[in-house]
């Protein structure tokens, strides 16, 4: 697996390859991680990094904008496939050592990164010129792996509108743990931890970033029953403007920030909500909402892109439109239904378990092996 991110970071893609790993390994695969440096201080045993520098724009990144021996490195590893995490520097890395040495590459398509150039950008043109060249660059890059992996049906949507020509496509969602991710679970010191004993929780759970506007879920609470609180878990670069949102707002008392949550305590903060909400339009899964699922809550989510797929009205959750009362309207019908939603929940939460997409990637591993034989 060769990643464009990886611990420190905290992202989709992050957790799709740390999940991912340990569901092929148990089947009985050997995978190998490949992913910039972060430096030392927070390298992991057992991966392979490339040196790297801090993206500046997010400083939570990192770029390996450096020569490397790639193709020596891979090639002493005797892998059988390469599967690409990312459409930048590791993914060209990755697609040079696949060229020199035939070895079949495959490509989660993971983010659209034109979407993301708005707020993240380091170039000095104008935002249309930098769109029309990204798309370029997309279309280019997308039709050289073997296969190209969406994570939803509507992805593919995406790729022919916008003259994405892959060789092949197989829609493969990055799976969850639902050992980790359970029903039943305790969360009520999660609740007092954070003086919520009294209260309906709605979560959201993610990087705290610009393109996953959550403000218009803040915006919401003012037309929620005062009992409604909004939980924000995890942090990013767009936190201190959400807390300035919150507070010019009025809603200090009604919305909670609390950080960075460890993987193991993710869970209990599901456990402790009672609906999980994302107002993203940029999403190509939407990891937590299944997450969030697998441990018994409804989701009400923004009706764009991937959510377009994973949410059905009446079923698991709810979608809503653009303004903060529509919001406002999914979440009080997920609080409302959410014994007779739950049949849906769980059928949601198996279908995207680590034991299901794990079958489906070595199905693709031996296809796209047995055309390079």
């Amino acid at each position: 697996m060769v990643t464009d991110s990886y611990l420190p970071t905290r992202d989709g893609v992050v957790t799709a390859v740390i999940t991912l790993r340990k569901a092929l390994e148990d089947m009985g695969h050997t995978v190998f991680i490949i992913a910039p440096d972060p430096g030392k201080e927070y390298r992991e045993e057992g991966v392979i990094y490339f040196r790297a520098t801090k993206f500046k724009k997010y400083p939570d990144y990192y770029i390996p904008i450096f020569p490397s021996n790639k193709r020596e490195v891979i090639e002493s590893l005797n892998v059988d496939v390469i599967h690409i995490y990312g459409v930048t520097f590791m993914a060209l890395k990755a697609l040079i050592v696949s060229h020199t040495t035939h070895i079949p590459t495959v490509m989660t398509y993971v983010t659209n990164v034109v979407d993301a150039l708005r707020f993240y950008s380091p170039l000095p043109l104008p935002l249309p010129m930098q769109e029309k060249l990204a798309w370029i660059y997309i279309r280019n890059i997308l039709k050289r792996p073997s296969c190209i992996i969406a994570l939803t049906p509507e992805s593919l949507k995406e790729f022919d509108q916008n003259g994405i020509r892959p060789k092949r496509t197989e829609v493969i969602p990055i799976g969850i743990d639902i050992r980790h991710f359970v029903e039943g679970l305790d969360g009520s010191e999660i609740r007092k931890r954070y003086g919520l004993e009294n209260n309906r929780v709605v979560i959201h759970v993610g990087r705290v970033s610009y393109e996953k506007n959550i403000p218009q879920a803040v915006d919401a609470m003012r037309f929620m029953p005062e009992d409604v609180r909004l939980m924000i878990v995890g942090k990013g670069p767009a936190l201190e403007d959400l807390k300035k949102h919150v507070q010019d707002s009025g809603l200090s008392d009604r919305v909670i920030f609390t950080g960075f949550v460890s993987d193991e305590e993710l869970p209990l903060h599901y456990a402790a909500s009672d609906v999980v909400v994302s107002a993203s339009r940029f999403e190509t899964q939407g990891l937590t909402i299944v997450e969030a699922m697998a441990c018994g809550i409804p989701a009400a989510c923004a009706a764009g892109r991937a959510f377009l797929d994973v949410i059905k009205d009446g079923y698991n959750g709810y979608l809503f439109g653009e303004a903060p009362e529509d919001c406002a309207e999914a979440l009080k019908k997920c609080l409302d239904e959410k014994e007779a939603l739950m049949p849906g929940i769980r059928a949601t939460a198996v279908e995207y378990s680590t034991d299901t997409v794990g079958k489906k990637l070595t199905a693709l591993y031996e296809s796209v092996c047995s055309k390079k034989e």
